[in-house]
Parts: structure tokens; sequence; C-alpha cells
């Protein structure tokens, strides 16, 4: 079989990728979400005491929201209402990290856990805002300066907006190539590693294979910082909640200008959102559902609707009461966060649900 022809305008594979791609497991996650609990940074334990202070969660169904009600700081007891099925779930669930890198950090014997260490409250935020899709997070180091960053973000936003699953102008065709050419070169240069082709290699045969709801560009520099590209505005995080989310670094005068990772804390004004062309051969659009919150259950409820069936004392009482759910399904009356299909599955998601519900208030 002949081998694939690389090219700006042609879709890369990821086997036709030089780089090397780490992957730290479900266990390894879970080592490090232990060892950051042990060594707690106090800018995000205050940022999520004051999530819990104002209680952005009250009387919501459908919005993002971050609920922790009861317990300990820990993720188990910090909920988060996914964005693609309008579940609330907890922050304990993990993924696996797949880290491409450049084999010099391989011939260093250099570790990929920092890498995913120094980011992981916002791998953990991203995560338990997907209930579908978000077991695997695809990270491309490199060491690129902020500036650099920036170039090769707006690269790309370029290419998706009129060549990802598109045939473009030949006039958007020779800007691609000559911002190709520009970048590779200014990379090269400067000796960065790995080189540009190489990482638009692997940015666009991921985007293409696996589908992420986003990926992230990591700063191999002194000072790390990230670059977080979405591929659709519903993944963006909530400026509501985010807008005062720490941003990692250790200067205590940080301000917007020197974010060490760029979590969008200003929703989709201040977020990088891929133009991805979706449907048929380009995978399927995405939807936002509104689901049954027991985990193995499948039913969607219909979105227009507005009527909502209650349950008598919370969901534990009404799992008990043997209440018939209507079409829109049953809404907890002690928390309203939450809905389900039949009494049978409130039963079923209480040993889970009992760790966040509790009576609602009025949002401060």
């Amino acid at each position: 079989m002949a081998k694939r022809h690389y090219s700006a305008l042609s879709q890369p594979t990821l086997s036709m990728s030089e780089l090397i791609c780490k992957t730290l497991d479900h266990d390894a996650t879970d080592m490090l979400i232990d060892k950051w609990l042990e060594h707690r940074n106090d800018a995000y334990w205050e940022w999520f005491q004051g999530v819990r202070e104002r209680k952005h969660a009250a009387n919501t169904l459908r919005r993002q929201v971050l609920v922790w009600n009861k317990g300990d700081f820990l993720p188990e007891n910090i909920f988060c209402r996914t964005v693609d099925t309008g579940r609330l779930i907890p922050l304990d669930r993990t993924w696996s990290t797949h880290v491409y890198h450049h084999r010099s950090m391989q011939d260093r014997k250099l570790s990929m856990m920092p890498v995913v260490f120094t980011m992981l409250p916002e791998l953990m935020m991203l995560r338990g805002m997907h209930d579908i899709g978000c077991d695997d997070v695809y990270i491309i180091v490199t060491d690129m300066k902020r500036q650099e960053m920036d170039d090769v973000t707006e690269y790309f936003n370029l290419v998706c907006r009129h060549a990802f699953g598109r045939t473009c102008k030949p006039s958007v065709e020779n800007e691609i190539q000559f911002n190709h050419m520009r970048l590779s070169h200014t990379l090269l240069k400067q000796r960065r590693t790995p080189c540009f082709p190489q990482i638009d290699i692997a940015f666009r045969a991921i985007l293409h294979e696996k589908r992420p709801p986003f990926i992230i560009l990591f700063s191999h520099q002194t000072t790390s910082y990230s670059q977080i590209l979405f591929t659709h505005p519903l993944f963006v995080p909530s400026e509501e909640i985010f807008f005062d989310f720490p941003s990692g670094c250790p200067n205590p005068c940080c301000n917007d200008d020197c974010e060490m990772i760029r979590f969008p804390r200003r929703g989709i004004e201040g977020a990088v959102v891929l133009s991805i062309k979706r449907g048929r051969r380009n995978g399927r659009k995405v939807r936002s559902r509104e689901m049954c919150n027991w985990i193995d259950c499948s039913i969607c409820f219909n979105e227009e609707t507005s009527q909502y069936a209650e349950s008598s004392e919370g969901s534990q009482s009404s799992a008990d009461s043997g209440d018939t759910p209507n079409n829109n399904g049953l809404v907890c009356s002690k928390c309203r966060l939450v809905k389900y299909c039949s009494p049978e599955h409130q039963k079923k998601d209480w040993e889970e649900h009992r760790r966040v519900c509790a009576k609602s208030a009025a949002i401060i």
C-alpha cells in the first residue's frame, strides 16, 4: 500500500505522525487526583468554596451548573451538569489522557504525568461537563511561546473553517498554504519541537479520527500554559460559573494577560471554538439532550416541553412512592436538579444522587 502524501490541504492520519503517544490510563489519573487533593491548592479550594456559597444551581434543569451541597472537598461530592445529556454527575469520573510529544522528551526520560498534573483541575471540570465522548483526552505537547501558540491557534481556526470536511476556494487554499509555510519556517528558525508539520498532522488527524469535544495544545516552556480548542460552542464552560476560575499561575499578581492555562472564563467570548463541519461522513451533529439521570438509562425527554412531573419528597421518597411519571419525566422535588423516566430509576440513582440532593435555594 502506497504511503499517503502529507500536505496542508489533504487530510492526514495518525499513522503518518512521528510523535510519540504516551497514554495515562484511569488508574494513573486516579493517582494524580489523590496527589492533587493531598497537596491542595488554596486558590482552587477557595474557588470551589465560592461556588458552593453562590449556589448557581438552584432551580435549574437545563443550563450548566456546578453543585457542591454536602460533604468534604472531594470530587465525588462535587457535581456538574453534562452539556450533552443534561445529567448531574460527580467529578470523580476519570479518563485516559493521550499525550503526543516529540521523541526528544522520551530520550530525556521526561514523564508525561507533570503535563497532566499541571492542568488537572481544568481536566476534571472538562471531563465532568461531558457524559459521552470524554473518556479520552488528547494533548499535544510543544515548546511554543505565547505568540507562536496564538498564531498556530489562528491557523487551525482558518483550516477548520474553510477546509475541514469542505472543499475550499483557490484563494483560501493559497492563504492556508502561505500560513502553513510561515509557521513551519518560524518554528524551525526557533528550533521548536515538534516542528509545525508534525503538530498539524497530529492535530487534524485527532480531530478527524477521534472526534473529541476539545484538544489541548500544551506548551512545555518554563512557565507552562495551554490552549484549549473546542470543537463546538456547546462544549465551552459557562461564563456564569467560571468567570473567576483560577488561572493556575503561582504569581499573586496574575491577571488575564498572564494566564498559564487558558481556561475560558468568559464563555464563548473568551474561548477558541473551531468551526467543524458535521453530518454524514463528518460525524454526527452535536445536540444537547435531556436524559434520565440514571446513568444506564437511554431515555431522552422531549426538550420542547416545559411541564414536569414532580416526586413527592425528593428522589428516594419518590422512588418508594410508586408515582407514575408522564412523558416529561419525574423531577426530584427536593433539589429540582435531576429528572428520571421512572421511580425505579430514581431509586437506582439514589446512592449517588444523595450526595448532592438538598432543598433548593434562591439564586444569589
